[in-house]
């Protein structure tokens, strides 16, 4: 009981009408403890930034996660180069690779814990293929849904930490190793022997397929155990624990974020503390079709017939036939989002700005979203084929409001929300006394 208590303190706030900007309910969080990294993490964490474990020899796990951009892309590009020559490009923007500890294997349905037998996903999806769809809604409690949660990728097709890491390190489009063995060869240098063999033993490099099976598994331990993949020393952070206080537009923009018949952002991006006190990731690890409009800028979309439709390929395999889930992609977190300068699953956007402009608009004023087509109809929802566009949402506000009606936001409020979410940048240093609101380092 002490554990919902916590979370009742938190929403208390959330209605609060006078928006002060204080936290009256203010929380403990329970926070990822803070120590040395274990030597796997160590020799995790010399192999995110070796760029010799790539084909072109200059590309590094910290090419496309940049510690300083919050473990995402360092710069605007729509995608990331990569291959022999890096004169290829990615098919996704690549997601941050921070605040993922706690990310669930993919699943479909609700989380009945960790000790369940496998189950057939085929199976489950064609058996809820018909049920309607829950709706979401920051003001209520989730309904019990069989949904797809969890896994890694915009696809959810890695189930681990150590899986995501293998593949981008095969990936011709990426650091473009041509198999395990090369992989190992890379490895099978002296500025790794000594860690490897004291590790995993001293016939570690006889197996290339160990090895490289050792060496995904230690970047994912660098992952788990360095502060700085999951640091919660946000603005938002010490709001919760009652060490800061928000201005008034950033008052009001959590006010609209968690509003139901406005923004609506935390039916999605969850901003509640958990039962037993860890802090919020601001994302429910769900996956959703939102209808983006399509990024002429990708190459692959040059093809008038490629799609790409998330959870039923063409990079996940596994669920192909499912096509109730065709156009869904996992809702990434919103924390240090502000970092990125590339969002969506394809790109398509640059800004926050441009962001919120999408969910204002896309239903009520359509033609400000998409381009027109041959015959100058808006062509909604044209990164998905016509037989699909029944997935998108339309039930979730602000996406349940229609043509021609009015946006669920002004400019104003979009203007707080943004304010809102800067708060979620970790980095917040306490202003000292007398002095104004801190900004991030």
């Amino acid at each position: 009981m002490a554990g919902l208590a916590l979370v009742e303190r938190v929403d208390a706030y959330a209605s609060n009408e006078d928006a002060s900007g204080i936290n009256p309910h203010p929380v403990q969080l329970t926070l990822p403890p803070v120590q040395p990294l274990s030597a796997v993490a160590l020799l995790g964490k010399q192999l995110f930034f070796d760029p010799a474990l790539s084909a072109s020899d200059r590309q590094s796990c910290a090419s496309c996660h940049s510690p300083a951009h919050a473990y995402s892309p360092p710069n605007a590009l729509t995608v990331q180069p990569g291959g022999a020559e890096l004169e290829k490009f990615g098919d996704r923007p690549p997601p941050s690779l921070a605040y993922l500890y706690r990310q669930a294997p993919f699943s479909i349905g609700p989380d009945t814990g960790p000790d369940d037998v496998a189950v057939n996903l085929n199976a489950v999806a064609a058996a809820t293929d018909h049920q309607p769809r829950a709706q979401k809604s920051a003001g209520a409690p989730h309904p019990v849904a069989m949904v797809p949660q969890g896994g890694l990728f915009w696809d959810g097709r890695a189930d681990s930490l150590q899986r995501q890491a293998f593949i981008p390190a095969l990936n011709p489009l990426e650091m473009d190793n041509a198999s395990v063995a090369a992989i190992a060869h890379k490895l099978d240098q002296p500025r790794y022997r000594k860690a490897f063999t004291q590790l995993f033993g001293p016939t570690i490099f006889n197996d290339p397929d160990r090895l490289v099976s050792e060496a995904m598994f230690a970047l994912g331990r660098y992952q788990i155990e360095d502060p700085s993949f999951h640091a919660f020393t946000s603005k938002y952070d010490a709001w919760l624990q009652g060490k800061a206080t928000l201005s008034a537009a950033e008052a009001r923009g959590l006010k609209l974020f968690n509003d139901p018949q406005k923004g609506n952002c935390a039916a999605c991006h969850l901003r509640q503390v958990s039962k037993d006190g860890l802090p919020p990731l601001f994302t429910d690890t769900q996956y959703e079709a939102l209808g983006v409009p399509r990024n002429p800028n990708l190459l692959q979309n040059r093809r008038a017939d490629y799609f790409d439709l998330g959870l039923c390929g063409p990079l996940r395999k596994d669920l192909t036939r499912q096509t109730q889930y065709c156009g869904m992609f996992l809702t990434p977190t919103l924390r240090n989002v502000d970092r990125r300068s590339v969002f969506f699953h394809n790109g398509v956007y640059h800004t926050l700005k441009q962001v919120l402009d999408f969910y204002n608009l896309r239903s009520v004023q359509p033609e400000k979203i998409y381009p027109r087509d041959s015959n100058s109809h808006v062509a909604l929802y044209n990164d998905l084929p016509k037989s699909m566009r029944g997935n998108v949402d339309v039930t979730d506000a602000p996406f349940d409001r229609h043509l021609g009606g009015a946006p669920a936001l002004t400019a104003h409020d979009i203007d707080d929300i943004i304010a809102f979410i800067h708060t979620l940048d970790d980095g917040y240093v306490q202003p000292k006394a007398g002095v104004g609101n801190a900004q991030p380092r």
